[in-house]
């Protein structure tokens, strides 16, 4: 009987140790993000360039994404070749809903009901020919582009960007975009 009551009183002691954790550990400064967004310049098809490692993404090869307007929504279409450049298509459909007074610059993307992911644009070229992305708690960052490649001043600035709004661009990843046109 003393066991039981000591591992209940430590269960509860650690419980409480996380709580008081997650309410007291250092929030992310607020992260501003370009001021509007014209949704029909920035459908299309947009290349990764670069971006943090995702579960989602392993093994990922030439990855896209495709925006597409909707009625009331932006249908994303990510796709990517998996195990390599010649490897088999793998897509996944979704949707992102602008956040009402952001000016289309903050999206609500969802792949999976009922969840929502942010999908903030911090920095956009002015000829949409490429952005930088991100969500405020800094655990995703993507810099994609028009084209397959993206000058190396163009992506230099975009690291430098999303440096200097908190985000650890040590763990950037430059995409394989390395495929065969099909």
């Amino acid at each position: 009987m003393k066991k039981s009551t000591l591992f209940s009183g430590l269960g509860v002691g650690a419980l409480g140790f996380g709580a008081l954790y997650v309410a007291t550990r250092p929030k992310p400064a607020p992260l501003p993000t370009v001021p509007s967004v014209d949704l029909a310049r920035y459908a299309g098809k947009w290349y990764e360039i670069a971006a943090f490692p995702q579960r989602f993404e392993k093994g990922c090869h030439c990855t896209t994404a495709q925006y597409t307007l909707k009625e009331g929504y932006v249908e994303v279409r990510n796709s990517c070749r998996k195990n390599g450049p010649n490897g088999p298509l793998k897509e996944t459909v979704g949707k992102a809903f602008p956040v009402e007074g952001s000016h289309n610059a903050k999206l609500k993307v969802q792949f999976f009901w009922p969840f929502k992911g942010d999908y903030w644009i911090l920095s956009l070229a002015p000829d949409y020919s490429h952005v930088l992305v991100g969500a405020p708690d800094r655990q995703y960052l993507w810099i994609l582009a028009r084209t397959r490649h993206l000058d190396q001043t163009a992506y230099d600035q975009l690291v430098q960007d999303a440096q200097g709004l908190g985000f650890d661009t040590r763990k950037l990843r430059k995409a394989d975009q390395r495929c065969p046109d099909r």
